[in-house]
């Protein structure tokens, strides 16, 4: 059965499966080969919940999901915040002194200069990281070395050689959780019954002033939008769609009044989903959640 089932885009030991794994510690996890196929699983009910990633707070905002999620007809019912503890992982019986080449995805790569810089190590570009260390255990050399997850040195059989050699210390990934019912019970795992976020898609008139007034009434309702995305419709360089976060439930007065605003001047306005905060928001410096 699916009850207990969550899936996510990438490989076993990839970071979103780490993220189900920290939300949801009791279930098992779905691999799938792109955030579609995950999407899907939920869909035709070989999963009851499906992970993904939506932004991160170095390489920005993930561009499929903007597409994908409001085609989907599912609901976001839960957020995560997992921090991306990059492991320099090798086989066993390996030192530092030995590695002579680094895999992992170029994203990751970017986000370990100056382990490459000291090292003075090869980097090679893989598809993942969890396809990175898959890979470097099948070959059993002691030159080779992946950037990844401490779970995908678990999976792989790989020995942690050094820990967080991330750039940045504040490296975050944040994640919608989906699912085919708008309120979900089995999203609770970080329920925060007090904090509430919603997701909204809607389009702009491309006329002057017509996003200003369609945001004005979360200003004048003292609504706070946490995150504006904006993005072409079809290729189409004259109109635009935004996607939106903000704190607070439809139910509420004030995000009611903001939204009957949002809807008198914009097009197609969609909620995508009302959700608990997750307790990270309100563990963040300078947070308003």
């Amino acid at each position: 059965m699916a009850s207990r089932i969550i899936a996510f885009q990438g490989r076993p030991g990839a970071y979103s499966d780490l993220a189900c794994r920290t939300m949801y510690p009791d279930w098992k996890t779905l691999p799938c080969l792109s955030f579609a196929e995950a999407i899907q699983a939920v869909k035709e009910g070989q999963a009851r919940l499906a992970m993904l990633a939506c932004e991160n707070s170095l390489a920005g905002r993930v561009p499929d999901i903007h597409v994908l999620l409001p085609q989907s007809g599912l609901f976001i019912v839960g957020e995560h915040f997992q921090r991306i503890e990059h492991c320099l992982l090798g086989v066993p019986g390996a030192h530092i002194k030995d590695i002579k080449r680094i895999h992992t995805h170029p994203v990751a790569m970017g986000q370990v200069r100056h382990l490459l810089e000291q090292l003075h190590v090869e980097p090679v570009v893989e598809s993942d990281t969890a396809g990175a260390a898959e890979s470097v255990a099948k070959w059993a050399n002691k030159e080779d070395a992946a950037i990844a997850s401490s779970l995908a040195g678990e999976l792989y059989g790989l020995e942690i050689l050094q820990r967080n050699v991330e750039d940045a210390a504040h490296n975050t990934t944040r994640f919608y959780v989906v699912s085919k019912e708008e309120d979900d019970s089995a999203a609770s795992a970080e329920r925060n019954t007090q904090q509430m976020m919603t997701t909204i898609l809607f389009r702009s008139e491309n006329i002057p002033s017509a996003l200003y007034k369609a945001l004005g009434g979360f200003a004048t309702n003292g609504v706070n939008i946490t995150r504006i995305e904006s993005y072409m419709i079809d290729g189409n360089f004259v109109s635009s769609q935004f996607l939106i976060d903000v704190e607070g439930s439809p139910e509420s007065p004030h995000l009611r009044q903001a939204l009957d605003e949002l809807v008198f001047f914009s097009d197609q306005v969609k909620v995508l989903g009302a959700y608990p905060a997750s307790r990270f928001r309100s563990s963040t410096p300078g947070s308003a959640v």
